[in-house]
C-alpha cells in the first residue's frame, strides 16, 4: 500500500507533524499501527479523542487510560512529557484551528521533537490547518480501499454468507462496483445486497450502483447522472460522434498494451440549444462509463476562507476513486467567466478556484474524461483554451438541411410510431436556422395546439408554431455570428460536411 510506505519513510525521516485527510479512522489507524511495528525503534501508538483522552491503540473505546488528558492544551503537554519514541494520533482536531493556546502547544511539541522519534498525526474528515502550521506540517491524503481491499471485503462477506463460489468474472464487477467507498461503506453495501436478494451474483451490481449513487448525492456537488438515451438520439454531428466511436475502448488494458495515453477530455463549445448537453450525456452510454455532474455553483462557500477550495478539491477526489469516469461540466464559460481577475468581487476565491481545476486537469493521472460544454467563448480564460488542457475542442454549429431533418425524424419516431404522412423535406426549409432544441420546442407546441382541440397534430400544425418562433439564431445574431468566425480557425467542427469542407480546402 502507497500510503502505509509513505508514512514510513516520513517518519523514519523525522518528520514532527503529519496531517492525514481521511473519514475513515479505524482503517487509518490500522495502517499507522502496522507502520508502527515495522519502525526501528518500535513506536507505541497513542490515539486523541475529546471524549476519552489520550489511550493507547488497542485499548477499548469507551476507557479513560490517562486522566486530564481530555482537552488538546493537556493532550499535547502530555505528548512533550513523554521520553520514549510514539506515533501521537489526534482525531477531529481542526475545530480548535483557531485556539492560539492548541497552536502555540503544537509548535511549542514540534520544537522539542527533535532526535525524539516522535512524531503527531492529526486525523480528520476536513483539511484545516492553522498558519502558524503550514511550513511544519505534512498533508496526506489517505486514498480510498483498492481492489485488493474491497476483494478482502468481499470475501469475508461471501463467508460469512456461505455462499458458492463466485465466477471471476461477476467477482471483477462486484468490485468496480463498489470503487470510490470507504471500507465500511463496502461491508454495508455488501450486506445490504445479500440480505435484499439472499445471494451475491452479478444481478447484484444494480444494487451497489444504486446505493454508490447515494453516496455519490451526499457529497452535495458531484450529481451521478442516469442516462437513458444512446448517442442515435442525436441528429447530426457526425465528426464528433465518429471521434467519440473511436475512443470508446480508450481506457481498456488493451488500449494501454497498445500504447496509447488515456483521453483528458475535450471542450464542446457551440450555440445553444444544438446538443452539446445530449452529445455529452450519451457518451457516458457510449463508454459504458459512469456519469458525473460536477455543480461549479455549489462549490463555492463563502462561510470559511478556503473552504470553496476544498469542496472542489473534495470533489474531484470523489471522481478520481470511481474512475474510469466522466466528469461532465455544463456552461463552463458561466463558472469560469473573469477567473484570472476576480480579486475585486469575491476575495480571489474564483481565480484560485480556477487555478486548482486547472492545475488537477494538467497534472491527473486517473482516467477521469472531463467533458465540458460552453456558449461564450469569449468568457473563458485563455489559459483554459491552450493546447494540453483537452484533446480536442469542437464547435457545434447550427444544424444544416440534412440535420435538421435527422432532427426531425428523430423527435417524431419518439412520439409516433408512423411518421410516413409527414413531409420531412418540407418541414427541413421551414426552420432554417432553427436549433435542435427549438425544432424539438415546436413539434411539442404543434402537438399542445392539437391536443387542445381533441384531434391528431399534423404537417401543417408543426409549421404554424415554427413560423410562430423566433429563433436565437436572429435576436442573437451578432453573437452567434462572432463565436462561428472564432471557431473556424480555432476549432474542430463537429458537423461531418463542415470537416470535409475543411479538409478538401486544407
Amino acid at each position: 500500500m502507497v500510503m502505509r510506505e509513505d508514512l514510513n519513510v516520513l517518519i523514519q525521516a523525522q518528520y514532527p507533524l503529519i496531517y492525514l485527510v481521511t473519514f475513515e479512522e479505524d482503517r487509518a489507524e490500522q495502517t499507522i499501527a502496522s507502520v508502527a511495528q515495522r519502525l526501528r525503534p518500535q513506536r507505541r501508538v497513542f490515539t486523541w479523542t475529546m471524549t476519552h483522552g489520550i489511550v493507547e491503540h488497542g485499548q477499548p473505546r469507551n476507557v479513560t487510560q490517562h486522566n486530564n488528558t481530555v482537552s488538546p492544551e493537556a493532550a499535547v503537554e502530555w505528548v512533550i512529557r513523554q521520553r520514549e519514541p510514539g506515533l501521537f494520533v489526534f482525531k477531529d482536531l481542526h475545530p480548535f484551528r483557531d485556539s492560539p493556546a492548541v497552536t502555540r502547544c503544537l509548535r511549542d511539541a514540534i520544537a522539542g521533537f527533535r532526535d525524539s522519534h516522535k512524531t503527531i498525526i492529526l486525523m480528520s474528515p476536513v483539511q484545516e490547518v492553522p498558519i502558524e502550521l503550514e511550513k511544519e506540517v505534512v498533508v496526506l491524503d489517505f486514498p480510498l480501499p483498492d481492489m485488493g481491499e474491497l476483494n478482502e471485503v468481499l470475501s469475508a462477506e461471501l463467508d460469512r454468507a456461505k455462499s458458492a463460489n463466485i465466477t471471476t468474472e461477476v467477482r471483477e464487477k462486484l468490485l468496480k462496483a463498489a470503487l470510490g467507498l470507504t471500507r465500511d461503506e463496502a461491508e454495508k453495501v455488501y450486506r445490504k445486497s445479500r440480505v435484499m436478494t439472499g445471494r451475491l451474483t452479478d444481478d447484484e451490481v444494480d444494487i451497489v450502483l444504486s446505493e454508490k449513487k447515494q453516496l455519490i448525492r451526499r457529497n452535495g456537488i458531484l450529481e451521478y447522472i442516469d442516462v437513458d438515451e444512446t448517442i442515435d438520439s442525436v441528429g447530426g454531428l457526425e465528426e464528433l460522434k465518429h471521434w467519440l466511436c473511436q475512443r470508446s475502448d480508450a481506457f481498456t488494458e488493451r488500449a494501454r498494451e497498445y500504447g496509447l495515453p488515456q483521453p483528458k477530455g475535450m471542450l464542446i463549445l457551440g450555440v445553444p440549444g444544438c446538443g452539446k448537453s445530449l452529445i455529452a450525456k450519451t457518451t457516458s452510454r457510449l463508454w459504458g462509463l459512469p456519469l458525473l455532474r460536477l455543480d461549479l455553483g455549489r462549490v463555492y462557500d463563502g462561510s470559511t476562507v478556503g473552504r470553496s477550495e476544498a469542496n472542489l478539491r473534495n470533489a474531484l477526489r470523489t471522481a478520481e476513486s470511481i474512475s474510469p469516469a466522466i466528469l461532465f461540466i455544463d456552461e463552463i464559460d458561466k463558472a469560469f467567466a473573469g477567473g484570472a481577475g476576480s480579486s475585486d468581487s469575491d476575495g480571489g476565491t474564483s481565480s484560485r478556484i480556477f487555478g486548482t481545476f486547472l492545475t488537477w486537469m494538467q497534472e491527473k493521472m486517473s482516467p477521469v474524461f472531463v467533458m465540458a460544454t460552453a456558449n461564450r467563448v469569449e468568457r473563458l480564460p485563455s489559459e483554459f483554451l491552450r493546447k494540453g488542457r483537452f484533446d480536442e475542442i469542437f464547435f457545434v454549429d447550427l444544424p444544416n438541411a440534412e440535420e435538421r431533418q435527422e432532427i426531425f425524424r428523430i423527435h417524431l419516431q419518439k412520439r409516433r410510431r408512423d411518421i410516413s404522412r409527414f413531409d420531412l423535406d418540407q418541414l427541413t426549409k421551414v426552420c432554417d436556422g432553427f436549433s435542435g432544441a427549438e425544432i424539438e420546442q415546436g413539434l411539442i407546441s404543434a402537438m399542445y395546439e392539437a391536443f387542445a382541440q381533441g384531434r391528431e397534430f399534423t404537417q401543417l400544425d408543426i409549421i404554424a408554431a415554427i413560423r410562430a418562433t423566433m429563433p436565437l439564431s436572429k435576436t442573437m445574431n451578432e453573437q452567434v455570428t462572432a463565436l462561428r468566425d472564432w471557431a473556424r480557425q480555432r476549432a474542430r467542427p463537429a458537423a461531418a460536411s463542415v470537416a470535409e469542407y475543411q479538409r478538401m480546402e486544407f
